[in-house]
Parts: C-alpha cells; sequence; structure tokens
C-alpha cells in the first residue's frame, strides 16, 4: 500500500470525517454520514484512498 494522501487532502479528509462522524452520533443525519465520515477518517489516518490508483490521482508531495 503506496502512500496517495498528501498534507492538505489529509487535514480535510480528518476535519470533515470528524464532523460527519460527530453528526451520525449525535444523530441529526443518517447513518450514512456516520459511514462516510469513518471512511474519511481512516483514508485521512492510513494516508491511502484506494479510489486514487484507479482514478491516477496521487496529492503527497514528493
Amino acid at each position: 500500500m503506496k502512500v496517495n494522501v498528501g498534507g492538505i487532502d489529509r487535514l480535510l479528509r480528518l476535519v470533515f470525517g470528524a464532523i460527519l462522524i460527530g453528526v451520525g452520533v449525535v444523530g441529526v443525519g443518517t447513518p450514512w454520514t456516520f459511514i462516510v465520515g469513518g471512511i474519511l477518517a481512516g483514508t485521512a489516518l492510513i494516508s491511502f484512498c484506494p479510489l486514487y490508483p484507479i482514478f491516477g490521482i496521487c496529492t503527497k508531495e514528493s
């Protein structure tokens, strides 16, 4: 697994993921908000997005 998520991308994923997880926990949103938030936070923590290689994207600074 090659790192393909860079600094700003990683920060934004973590922030929006945490917000969506919070909304999902409070119960304001649908269960999908919790799931999408978990995916965003998870990809930020491991610095890898499985969709990026499919589309040839890499936001990590060389």
